[in-house]
């Protein structure tokens, strides 16, 4: 008697984009029981305010460095961990389907590897212009960084619909929707300025991506030669 090999119809997600995700989704649930009162004990409660102040990134502290040109080993982590820590679990939540989203068609083409190294990249450059843009005193949560993976899925459609006669202006639809979004929530509601650094994470993850992908920046030099 044969066996019959059944291939799952869903692709696994490579083990880089489940690190990521498992680097998001543990602080939210330990801040989660902590305030449910199922693990920690009274001081739980504060444990996600506690971890804001200390992971999150200060653009205050920036100004700080920035006017007295010093550079803070302590603030200075901050470019690279505060994703990793948010808001509410709704945030949270949107902030990892996004991640295993874009992750997986990313690394699908690029590697898993080079997703953790956009994802980190775009997240830098998001607080970066967040604080030299912005008088706002905080940034935490992953969209800066997500946000970077969407613009390393643009850029690929983008290519894909340049080699194929497509229309190019498709391959912002996402972007532009999440953008128009943005702007509808901010006339009803107070959304602050943390889209300044998710507009500028994808702009670093669309820019990235003609340097990390292999021969990317060769396509897009042969596309600009034929306009």
């Amino acid at each position: 008697m044969s066996e019959q090999y059944d291939p799952s119809p869903v692709n696994p997600l490579p083990p880089a984009v489940w690190l990521l995700f498992a680097a998001i989704a543990l602080p939210e649930l330990a801040f989660s029981l902590g305030e449910a009162n199922l693990m920690g004990g009274p001081a739980a409660v504060g444990w996600r305010l506690q971890a804001l102040n200390e992971y999150g990134f200060s653009g205050e502290a920036f100004d700080f460095m920035l006017g007295n040109g010093v550079l803070l080993p302590e603030h200075l982590l901050r470019f690279v961990t505060y994703p990793f820590v948010h808001s509410a679990f709704t945030s949270t939540l949107f902030a990892a389907v996004i991640l295993l989203a874009m992750g997986k068609m990313v690394a699908e083409v690029m590697g898993g590897w080079a997703v953790i190294l956009l994802f980190v990249l775009c997240g830098i450059f998001g607080a970066l212009v967040f604080a030299l843009v912005t008088d706002q005193a905080w940034l935490f949560g992953a969209y800066p960084s997500v946000y970077g993976l969407i613009g390393v899925f643009t850029f690929l459609l983008w290519q894909k619909l340049a080699a194929t006669g497509g229309p190019q202006s498709r391959a912002f639809t996402l972007i532009g929707v999440l953008m128009g979004l943005q702007l509808l929530f901010g006339m009803f509601f107070q959304v602050g300025y943390a889209w300044v650094a998710e507009l500028a994470g994808f702009c670093a993850g669309f820019a990235l991506t003609a340097f990390v992908m292999p021969g990317g920046w060769a396509r897009v030099l042969a596309m600009l030669r034929r306009r």
